[in-house]
């Protein structure tokens, strides 16, 4: 990846190449993986049309059928991790896609993604008539998406709304500006996105979805897992992310490949699942290793070859 950004700012913005951006690149490699493989839990032909979009990158290594000789016969556990990568990500998605489904066909009608990044759901779930999608996500994001699809012909299968917006800024205005109705039930995914955040805007995150989610709205979130703090799973998932790029500068030294830990904000703050208790919604949790059970895909047997997130889904008492 040639000149991604690394250091987090209060107002930094990227290009879906760079920094933030990259990673939601490696999420669609996983679930193009994911889609051409011979039992695919999930279905997302347009994870590869962002990947074509995009380019040559190292977020296409988890797409690729073969990884350098090189690579594997220096670091054997890669491959199995990376497969192990793909299935958490196939879970993942299938997580949020049913739990979209599922408030659709209870009736809520109002879908809030943030962060949307490269997410499709808008132009592959079969959404309910009179379904409103409001993508939130920073401008240059959305519009590499929109027009990687405009080249498909794609149409949405809802009303999509997209909301170019930072989420450290005043989003629920410029939510409320492009249609959101807050009196009615909504149903929200933050998938991806609260390492990315620094503690305070997490929690400022939850009190505007409190704030615009009225009674009867759901919420699923992809949270971090009891280990986000622990120094010594953050060294050893850097010592191993270490290693893949030191290889990978041999192969090809013209690209800097970053450790997604340097974009995430190592800090303490409230369990999602604590936090919502406390007002007033009904929460479930899911750790991922039981997650990806349940779809039966279970992680390789190496150590932290997934990441130990929880899954919260939760909703307002009415």
């Amino acid at each position: 990846m040639e000149g991604v950004k690394v250091a987090r700012t209060d107002n930094d913005t990227w290009e879906i190449t760079e920094s933030v951006g990259a990673t939601a690149l490696g999420v669609a490699a996983a679930r193009a993986a994911e889609t051409e493989s011979e039992n695919p839990l999930i279905s997302d032909p347009f994870a590869r049309v962002f990947l074509d979009a995009a380019g040559d990158g190292m977020w296409n290594w988890f797409a690729a059928p073969d990884l350098p000789a090189e690579i594997v016969e220096a670091e054997p556990d890669l491959k199995p991790r990376m497969q192990g990568m793909v299935d958490y990500m196939a879970a993942r998605t299938a997580f949020f896609d049913q739990f979209f489904l599922d408030a659709t066909r209870a009736g809520v009608r109002q879908v809030v993604i943030l962060a949307a990044g490269l997410d499709s759901r808008a132009w592959r779930l079969p959404w309910p008539a009179g379904t409103s999608v409001y993508e939130l996500d920073q401008p240059r994001v959305l519009e590499f998406k929109s027009s990687a699809l405009r080249e498909t012909g794609a149409q949405p299968k809802c009303n999509l709304v997209s909301v170019p917006v930072d989420l450290r800024h005043d989003w629920p205005d410029a939510l409320r500006q492009a249609g959101f109705d807050a009196s009615a039930p909504s149903v929200w995914s933050a998938e991806g996105l609260l390492p990315f955040l620094p503690a305070d805007a997490q929690e400022l995150l939850f009190e505007r979805v409190q704030a615009l989610g009225a009674d009867g709205s759901r919420i699923a979130v992809e949270a971090p897992g009891p280990d986000f703090l622990d120094p010594d799973a953050i060294a050893k998932r850097r010592e191993t992310m270490q290693r893949v790029r030191d290889l990978m500068a041999k192969l090809e030294p013209q690209r800097d490949i970053p450790d997604v830990q340097d974009l995430w904000y190592f800090e303490e703050r409230e369990d999602v699942d604590a936090w919502l208790r406390r007002h007033g919604w009904d929460v479930a949790v899911t750790p991922a290793e039981e997650l990806m059970a349940r779809y039966d895909r279970r992680p390789p047997g190496i150590e932290d070859a997934a990441p130990k997130t929880l899954f919260v889904a939760a909703q307002r008492s009415e």
